[in-house]
């Protein structure tokens, strides 16, 4: 039985999302955020305190966007995955990536002097928001021409992957950086079934 920790609308909500959309049975740990500080018995489970950590029999792992490769690559078949014989493959795997080495990265230091050490730097939280911004563009150019998804002409794993620093962008208050088309986009995340059954999910 695969097993995931969780925090609400953390990075580990990208593999909560993954699971749903695979429709793969888990076992759900909401803990607290941060856990590392308010429920310290989940060093016992991760000793780096971070979410997400998924257990999946002998395998264990905590970063978030290499869990949903390992997931859709794993129980493949299915349209979250993109092999390597797809032309798509290569660019499958850097929005994949992107997601979480691009887009999330400067949201995570605007999180941490915005909400949590807010007046100590915002100034640097400020920087890093227009950082993000700017680094939308590279999502804006995907969706041009009408596309709805980012590669391999379906809603794949990489998809997921942007998807959560979009939802990150909206509880951190950067979405006014979004275009019409990524706010189009947002909204087509947030119809997805898996998506809406993974925010249900760690309701608890």
């Amino acid at each position: 039985m695969i097993e995931l920790y969780h925090c609400a609308d953390a990075r580990s909500f990208r593999v909560l999302w993954t699971l749903e959309e695979l429709r793969l049975p888990y076992t759900l740990h909401l803990l607290p955020f941060p856990p590392r500080v308010r429920a310290k018995e989940f060093l016992e489970v991760n000793p780096l305190g971070t979410i997400p950590a998924l257990r999946d029999g002998a395998t264990f792992m905590t970063e978030s966007a290499a869990i949903t490769q390992y997931l859709a690559t794993r129980y493949a078949p299915n349209d979250l995955n993109v092999t390597p014989d797809d032309p798509a493959f290569g660019a499958w795997l850097n929005w994949l990536h992107f997601g979480e080495a691009t887009l999330t990265f400067p949201q995570t230091l605007v999180l941490r002097y915005r909400i949590f050490e807010p007046g100590r730097a915002e100034a640097a939280a400020d920087d890093y928001a227009r950082w993000f911004a700017a680094r939308l563009r590279g999502v804006d150019r995907a969706l041009a021409d009408g596309r709805d998804w980012l590669c391999a002409g379906r809603f794949t794993a990489a998809d997921i992957s942007v998807g959560y620093a979009l939802l990150l962008a909206k509880s951190l208050k950067l979405d006014e950086a979004f275009t019409p088309p990524i706010a189009a986009y947002w909204a087509r995340l947030q119809a997805r079934e898996g998506f809406e059954r993974a925010k249900a999910a760690q309701k608890g």
